[in-house]
Order: C-alpha cells, then structure tokens, then sequence
C-alpha cells in the first residue's frame, strides 16, 4: 500500500474527519437513549441524504438514471449503511462508546482480506498477513478472551460490532467495482438514498412511525451524527482520498479511537479495561503493518 505525502491542509482535512467519526459514537449513543436503534439509523441515513442531494444540485452534477446504476447504490448502501449502521446502533445498547469505535478500526483488516479474496491485484502478501494477524490479535484482546466462553448481551454486542465492521469491508469493494466512475458526492448521496429507501419501511415495521417528537439534546445528537459525521464526513474523507491518497486515509482508523474513549470517558464517565486499551495498541501496530509505514520507517532506521 503505498503512500503519498500529506499536505497540511490534508491533515487538518485527516483530523476533522476524525473528530467527527470519533464523536458520531457517542452522538449515537445519546440518541440510543431515548429512540430505538432503527429509527436512529433511519435518521442518520435521511437528513444526510438530503444535504448530499442539495449540494449535488448546487454544484450541478449531473444525476445517473440508469436502473443498474440505482441498483448499485441500493446495495451499497445495504453494505455500507443499512447493516453496519445497525448492528453498531444496537451493539452500542450494550457496550462503551470507546470500545465500539475501537472494534470498528478492524474494517481495515476485514478490507485487506474481502480485498484480496475479489481483486486479483490485492493478494495478500507477507507484510498484509502479518498486519492482519496482528489486527485479529488485537481485536481478541479488546473483546477480552473470557468472552469468548460466555454468549451473554455484552458479548453478543461486541460481535454485532464486529460483524458491521465486515459489512464495511464488502462495502468497499463493492464501491470500487461497481462505484468508482460516479463522482463521490453522487455516489454517498445514491448509496444514503438507497439506504434510506430501506430504512424508513424496515424501522416503521419493528418500531413504529419515525419519531419527531424528540428532546433538544436527541435532536442535536442526530443532527451531528447525520449532518457532521456523516454528509460533512463523506464530503471531507472524499477530498482526504484525492489530496493524501488510500493508504493516508487509513490514519484515521487510528485517530478515532482515542477521541471516541474521551468523550465517553467525559460525558458518560465510561471506564474501559486494560484489555481494551492493549487490543488497540496491537490493533493499532497491525494496522500501521498494513499500511506500509512502520516497515518503510525500520528499514530507514536500518539504513541510517
């Protein structure tokens, strides 16, 4: 994977984006407390939706009509979306806000493995099964190996997490086969439109008519997770991807987590283990494994 340089105006782009990913986590889990987790989905999907499509407008990007495009979009955001969104949403009932954004950073390792399993180019070399190894041991040790043994609610969240992190895995090579000749905006705002085509009828089935009639701090939550973490987020992590490139955007897979355990560590006076926090650390060097970087900083350690 390589790298290219990052600019600083790519790295305050680097960690905005990762302050609002880091804080949807505990915006979700505000709302969580009084709507049920459907329903916060279908929020998050709708609003952002809709601010997507009024900037497509504004900039007057053209719009694609074909039925195989939408077709596309539908399924992206079953996979990036609907699936993911939810199974966190309802894994967070359960467990800590930081332990959640910790398990999410292993939609890097699931993406290298779904990656090399579809794209001939993407096979799994040393370097990447080492990381990925490291990333498997890292996410165990989070979990905590002791619940493994015992499928109580707590760890029954923890592996709904952990299953939305391998929706975003087929998500991303969806994306690259079937997306990648969309213009970015249209692509987040196509796959939003499709999620909430499935959001809305699914939530009002098991939950009911979408609640409207929601306190001035629910309301803040959504609108931060669907309008800051979400629309604002897919605008900036597009610019991070033309400006720094793929293996820079992985950086911050490692920024979240720290700001994610503040918060909830501030607000919901969250106290996670030991074990967490070592799960990130093994987490974290599998990932700067994959990436290329520690390997490229030991061999100029090495050299010098």
């Amino acid at each position: 994977m390589t790298n290219t340089q990052i600019s600083g105006r790519a790295w305050i782009d680097l960690t905005l984006l990762a302050f609002l990913w880091g804080g949807s986590f505990l915006a979700i889990r505000t709302a969580l407390d009084e709507i049920a987790f459907l329903s916060s989905v279908t929020h998050r999907v709708l609003w952002a939706a809709i601010i997507l499509w009024v900037v497509v407008l504004i900039k007057r990007i053209p719009i694609p009509t074909s039925p195989r495009v939408w077709g596309a979009f539908l399924i992206m955001g079953c996979l990036n979306n609907v699936i993911p969104f939810s199974l966190m949403a309802w894994g967070q009932l359960s467990i800590e806000v930081g332990l959640t954004a910790i398990l999410n950073a292993a939609t890097a390792i699931w993406g290298v493995i779904v990656a090399a399993m579809i794209f001939p180019s993407e096979r799994l070399t040393l370097p990447r099964a080492i990381g990925v190894f490291l990333g498997f041991i890292g996410v165990a040790t989070a979990i905590g190996l002791q619940n493994f043994a015992s499928f109580d609610i707590r760890s029954l969240a923890q592996i709904a997490v952990i299953a939305g992190t391998l929706s975003y895995a087929f998500a991303g090579s969806w994306a690259r086969a079937h997306l990648s000749d969309h213009p970015p905006l249209v692509a987040a705002a196509g796959m939003l439109t499709g999620s909430t085509i499935v959001m809305l009828p699914l939530a009002w089935i098991v939950e009911g008519p979408l609640p409207l009639a929601l306190s001035a701090a629910t309301w803040t939550a959504i609108a931060y997770y669907a309008l800051a973490s979400t629309a604002l987020a897919y605008i900036l992590y597009y610019r991070i991807l033309a400006a720094a490139g793929a293996g820079n955007l992985l950086l911050v897979t490692l920024m979240i987590p720290p700001i994610a355990i503040a918060l909830g560590a501030w607000v919901r006076a969250e106290a996670l283990s030991p074990n967490a926090y070592l799960g990130f650390l093994i987490l974290a060097i599998g990932l700067l494994v994959l990436d290329g970087r520690l390997s490229h900083a030991l061999r100029k350690i090495m050299a010098s």
